[in-house]
């Protein structure tokens, strides 16, 4: 069976140093009008259990693949993305 090839994206950490993650899940909360991604680091892709990132985006423009990442800092915030993230995770287990 071949793994799906999933979308890997470059985040620079706060020394300036670049980092390759792959790309878990994306979702909108239309309640808020928030995107939201989740990542995590490529090196860590095939193993069984692999640190999540999940950060709120915004894309810079709507013709490139650029996209600015914001932290996630309320609770109420945290605990909708977690609750989502355990949702699609559910749902590819099943899959």
């Amino acid at each position: 069976m071949a793994l799906e090839e999933r979308e890997r994206i470059v985040i620079p950490d706060e020394n300036g140093e670049e980092h390759l993650f792959e790309v878990l899940f994306t979702f909108d909360v239309d309640k808020t009008g928030h995107s939201y991604i989740a990542v995590a680091p490529a090196e860590q892709a095939e193993e069984e259990e692999v640190e999540v990132y999940a950060f709120r985006y915004e894309e810079k423009n709507e013709n490139e693949d650029d996209l600015s990442l914001f932290p996630i800092e309320s609770d109420d915030e945290w605990e909708m993305v977690e609750e989502m993230l355990n949702t699609l995770a559910d749902e590819e287990n099943e899959a």
